[in-house]
């Protein structure tokens, strides 16, 4: 087990919303208790508001969950016991169910570079192609691409009470950060303005009625998918990674993300995952093989390396709706169809 100060020396990687200044060196971490693999940080009363509170103990304990050999966090408000103060702990906000959507699926990644929105794309598109009524939420608001995947440029048409009505391609409900950017705008904000911009796509956004709506997460841990995760009930998500053992790494935190915050983990979708050579059709794996299994979770599909599937993406012409007959879009038909019989059993 570490000690209190290597633990200390990883919380200073948190910083205060709205500041460059760490939580440790702002002195808002207290007392830490360590038993076995169990850790618990205390954060001093302070006069920051319940939502800051509540966004730190996400962030702790997503943090420290995915160092290894600590199994168990918890994040109290108070010092520790003996100091004469009972802690109290730091509760999740109440999660409300989106009106009319049945099912919400997470597509994550640990790190960026693995095809996440690609896959987010084209399971959307098979789930539509399944008779599901689909919608499609880009809550990677850094780098928002969704409506280049999806070939559209548009401007969301608001409604009463300052609603927003989705855009729709290919018969799927889309929102993105992209349809309100051009192409030079940076995206500079912190992390509440991340938080509030994905509570308004969850909660603004007139979807209707709904079967599935698929997430597509930005890479890590960060506060889009914290927000995403205390705000809505989720019935699963998906991780995405490539066969290297350097991507199996931060899939692994991904993992320790979605248990933390009590949402089942559906499986793996593994990009990427070989290379069939189109002259000789001998397999190639130039990334490593195997990869996903070493999660020890179900892999949802393997994706091997088809120029087409990236063709579909520049293009804006997913493979799944241009070549729904090829085989990678039957594989991630497969996919679809596994997603939708994991969900229903939790449902």
């Amino acid at each position: 087990m570490m000690t209190e100060q290597e633990i200390r020396e990883h919380l200073r990687r948190i910083a205060y919303p709205g500041s460059q200044r760490d939580i440790v060196s702002l002195g808002l971490v207290g007392d830490i208790v360590t038993r076995a693999n169990e850790v618990i940080v205390h954060l001093r009363p302070s006069s920051a508001s319940d939502e800051v509170l509540r966004h730190l103990a996400g962030r702790i304990v997503s943090l420290l969950s995915a160092v290894p050999g600590i199994g168990q966090v918890t994040v109290h408000r108070g010092r520790a016991q003996g100091t004469g103060v009972q802690p109290a702990p730091v509760a999740p906000p109440p999660q409300q169910p989106l009106p009319g959507v049945q099912c919400v699926v997470a597509v994550a990644s640990g790190k960026g570079g693995v095809g996440k929105s690609t896959v987010a794309v084209n399971l959307s598109l098979a789930l539509k192609a399944l008779d599901n009524r689909v919608g499609l939420l880009d809550a990677d608001i850094y780098g928002p691409s969704i409506p280049l995947m999806m070939g559209i440029e548009a401007t969301p048409r608001a409604g009463q009470d300052r609603k927003i009505y989705p855009v729709e391609k290919y018969g799927v409900s889309l929102i993105s950060m992209g349809f309100f950017l051009d192409d030079k705008s940076p995206v500079i904000w912190r992390g509440p303005i991340v938080m509030s911009i994905v509570r308004q796509f969850l909660r603004d956004v007139l979807w209707g009625e709904l079967d599935y709506l698929v997430v597509d997460l930005p890479p890590g841990t960060g506060d889009a998918a914290l927000t995403l995760a205390q705000e809505i009930p989720l019935n699963g998500g998906i991780v995405v990674t490539t066969p290297q053992d350097v991507a199996l790494l931060d899939v692994k935190r991904g993992i320790a993300m979605f248990r933390q915050v009590n949402v089942p983990i559906l499986g793996v979708i593994e990009n990427m995952s070989y290379y069939v050579c189109p002259n000789c059709g001998e397999r190639e794996d130039l990334f490593g093989h195997g990869g996903a299994g070493k999660t020890g979770l179900e892999i949802l599909g393997e994706i091997p390396l088809v120029e087409d599937v990236r063709k579909g993406g520049d293009t804006g012409k997913p493979l799944v709706v241009q070549h729904p007959d090829h085989p990678i879009a039957q594989i991630f038909r497969q996919i679809a169809l596994r997603v939708i019989e994991k969900t229903a059993l939790r449902q």
